[in-house]
């Protein structure tokens, strides 16, 4: 565990209900006609999450700090209106999925109104952020979170999913009818936009003064590697289960039966686990995402960063408050899910551009700027997202 950091924290806030609920949707609805899409979302998110850390490694700021300093006047009002809108807007659809996953868990577990179980969360993740001690019951939640992996990932092999059908998959880039929001949800699931501000800001408050750079720069890149391998080859399994309990057999991916891909491994106690790791993934990213959302728009604003800062406490409170009014207005649970991985991938090019941009300016970044290879897979990175993200709406008007 020595080579993992920072950007394990990172793996832990994405492995949450919405890549759980979006691979399986994926592997359940399209076999593995996707899994080239998947494996796009873990390069894409390699390179964007090395760039955030490398940033708050070689500057000691946060990305939102760095993309405001770089501008002034109106440019810089037009800035700090765009990373408060996209990390705003994504965070609270966010929110209102990992609500939405974590109460769809309970509701399995206990039974009840999915909406009383929202509200419950809600003010569990409330109680723990006003604390200031949620890194302790995030650790545990993580332990949680791994656990689930373990067994999706041991799952996936007692299936036995068709192994040429993965790598038919993986070099298909097939889109079949009805699937590219599918894809873009994968994108968004994996990619995503308030874990750049996250990574950023950890590395940063983590930065020693007397930091051996050459040495720190390449545990960064190993620590980011590891991290979102792992994150990659666990979104991998759950979408492989899915691909051989549901699509195989034709059956209908819905929230009652979503625990049915972890029956070879745990029999009539699958959808009791699924429903535990569900809630746990859940409430992790329910108290990362406001979290994240709150680093981000005190640094656009130059407010201080700190849990005890009252309009700090403000930022996160407000996102918490539209995430549970997105999880109560009555959409399907895995609609609502699906709907926020989809926001992320349509706002993930806004951010994209900020992070490179920022990571070309040798005044900030020195000699550490992106290099041709990090600069080309960037520009593909958000040609390709933005691209996918038009023609969907395009094609919800003609």
């Amino acid at each position: 565990m020595k080579k993992f950091g920072p950007a394990l924290l990172v793996t832990a806030a994405f492995i949450g209900p919405g890549t759980v609920t979006t691979a399986t949707l994926a592997g359940g609805n399209y076999g593995f006609a996707l899994v080239w899409a998947l494996i796009f979302s873990v390069i894409a998110t390699f390179v964007l999450q090395e760039m955030a850390s490398r940033l708050g490694l070689v500057t000691g700021r946060g990305l939102a700090e760095a993309i405001t300093e770089q501008f002034s006047g109106i440019k810089r009002l037009l800035a700090v209106f765009l990373v408060i809108s996209a990390i705003g807007i994504g965070n609270a659809a966010y929110q209102g999925g990992n609500l939405t996953g974590a109460a769809l868990g309970l509701s399995g577990l206990a039974g009840g109104k999915l909406v009383h179980w929202v509200w419950l969360l809600a003010a569990i993740s409330s109680a723990l952020l006003l604390s200031g001690k949620y890194k302790l019951v995030e650790k545990a939640l993580i332990g949680l979170v791994l656990t689930m992996s373990t067994v999706f990932i041991a799952t996936m092999f007692i299936a036995g999913p068709d192994l040429i059908e993965i790598l038919k998959g993986a070099f298909s880039f097939a889109l079949p009818s009805g699937s590219s929001l599918m894809v873009i949800a994968l994108i968004g699931t994996t990619v995503v936009p308030y874990n750049l501000f996250l990574h950023a800001s950890i590395v940063a408050n983590n930065r020693q003064d007397n930091q051996d750079l050459p040495s720190a720069m390449k545990n960064n890149r190993i620590d980011t590697t590891l991290s979102i391998g792992l994150g990659g080859f666990i979104t991998l399994s759950i979408l492989s289960c899915a691909a051989t309990a549901f699509f195989a057999t034709q059956t209908e991916v819905q929230a009652h039966n979503i625990g049915q891909q972890l029956t070879p491994l745990l029999g009539n106690y699958a959808n009791i686990f699924f429903a535990i790791g569900l809630f746990s993934a859940g409430l992790t990213s329910a108290i990362t995402a406001p979290l994240a959302a709150a680093y981000a728009v005190s640094g656009a604003l130059g407010w201080q960063p700190d849990l005890s800062n009252k309009k700090f406490k403000t930022i996160w409170i407000t996102v918490m408050l539209a995430g549970i009014t997105f999880a109560s207005i009555g959409i399907k649970p895995l609609a609502a899910i699906l709907f926020a991985q989809a926001a992320n991938g349509l706002l993930l090019p806004v951010i994209a551009i900020f992070l490179i941009w920022t990571l070309n300016n040798k005044s900030l970044m020195g000699n550490q700027t992106n290099g041709f290879l990090a600069n080309l897979f960037g520009g593909l990175i958000v040609a390709f997202v933005s691209t996918l993200g038009l023609y969907k709406v395009v094609s919800l008007f003609f």
